[in-house]
């Protein structure tokens, strides 16, 4: 049975390739396996991939609309580009869905030049304290990489008349490489190797990059690391990754933090923990202790009649949320200390603290027996 692939997007028969292009996009992104957990997801994203490839190329929609189906068959994505997989790797550094659904929606499919490449990104690993991190912080980094060549500003070549349209695409960038098969003409499209995919080829080579447009130099920047980074959070610098091919734009810097582990505080979201020992008294009796903080000093009140592992909050003394609203907490875990040596009159005087509380006391053999007697 023929598929209505209109049905499955959801747009009328009429529609434009911008209303297919926003109805694929809202599908998508509520149908992809990584998205949505449900038993059919993967068959229910490939179907929507199956109609949008169909619908957003002129030719096959103008066959569909015809015949009720296509030439050679649906074949996994864009003009043979399996966009079911390029999706399924959506996540390390948050591909922008505009700019995707815009490569494959603008312009002429399989036609599209595909221009000089845009540079790497690059890692690069930064370790804090979590008083920096609380605080927020300024790191330098030092970076070896491929920066454009100041000789020829990316181009590859010095000369006005350095650079010339590839004879191989006649510019295009692309090449088609046709065969018969039994079914018919199978043509395949890819990008020039000549050129590979620029279009361009640079025939008066810049003496100081030999032609790459690009240098490998080493560069220090200044990392802007924000309060409330967390372990394992990722920053993006735009623009200081390498160079891109012949002037095309630099990629991104990544800049993975470590937050090191404190000898006193452990931390949880936005929240840390601390623990602290008080004595029997301070904690019978009530009173102020003075308790380290990312900030510093700070009293604490012990109510009177605290029990051990009491948990008391000090409110806004964690770290600061990463939106710049409020902080986390302080979460002071109370210990009530016992003392493991007592002296004579100690033992005395905790012995007649028993008695007048009525409290039972077994005491080993010993000192304790003569008060007994």
């Amino acid at each position: 049975m023929t598929k209505d692939y209109y049905e499955i997007l959801g747009v009328p028969r009429g529609a434009s390739k911008e209303e297919i292009k926003k109805a694929y996009k809202n599908l998508a992104k509520k149908h992809h396996p990584d998205v949505n957990k449900e038993e059919n997801a993967a068959e229910k994203f490939k179907e929507i991939n199956e109609a949008a490839s169909v619908l957003a190329d002129d030719k096959k929609r103008q066959q569909y609309d015809q015949f009720g189906t296509t030439a050679n068959g649906f074949s996994g994505g864009f003009g043979g580009f399996d966009f079911s997989d390029f999706m399924s790797n959506i996540g390390d550094f948050g591909f922008d869905f505009d700019n995707i659904f815009d490569t494959f929606f603008g312009g002429s499919f399989g036609r599209r030049r595909r221009g000089p490449s845009r540079g790497t990104d690059l890692r690069a690993d930064i370790e804090i304290s979590l008083e920096e991190a609380a605080e927020g912080i300024k790191k330098r980094l030092t970076l070896t990489k491929k920066e454009q060549c100041d000789g020829c500003n990316g181009s590859g070549t010095a000369e006005s008349d350095g650079i010339k349209t590839c004879p191989e695409c006649n510019g295009s960038g692309m090449v088609r490489h046709s065969r018969r098969t039994p079914f018919g003409m199978f043509t395949t499209q890819a990008g020039c190797g000549r050129c590979h995919g620029g279009g361009k080829i640079i025939t008066k080579p810049c003496k100081v990059c030999g032609g790459s447009g690009k240098r490998t130099q080493t560069k220090r920047i200044e990392i802007d690391i924000p309060a409330g980074v967390d372990d394992g959070n990722r920053l993006r610098v735009g623009g200081e990754g390498e160079a891109g091919d012949q002037g095309a734009p630099p990629g991104d810097l990544y800049v993975v933090i470590h937050v090191k582990e404190h000898d006193l505080f452990e931390r949880h979201d936005d929240n840390v923990f601390l623990e602290i020992e008080v004595n029997f008294p301070m904690a019978a009796l009530g009173g102020e202790v003075e308790v380290p903080t990312l900030e510093g000093k700070a009293q604490l009140k012990i109510p009177v009649g605290t029990q051990s592992h009491t948990v008391m909050r000090m409110r806004g003394k964690g770290i600061p949320h990463l939106n710049g609203l409020g902080s986390g907490d302080q979460l002071v875990r109370i210990v009530v200390k016992t003392p493991a040596k007592l002296s004579k009159k100690e033992k005395e005087l905790l012995l007649k603290y028993a008695d007048m509380r009525g409290d039972e006391v077994k005491p080993t053999k010993g000192f304790f027996s003569k008060f007994r007697a």
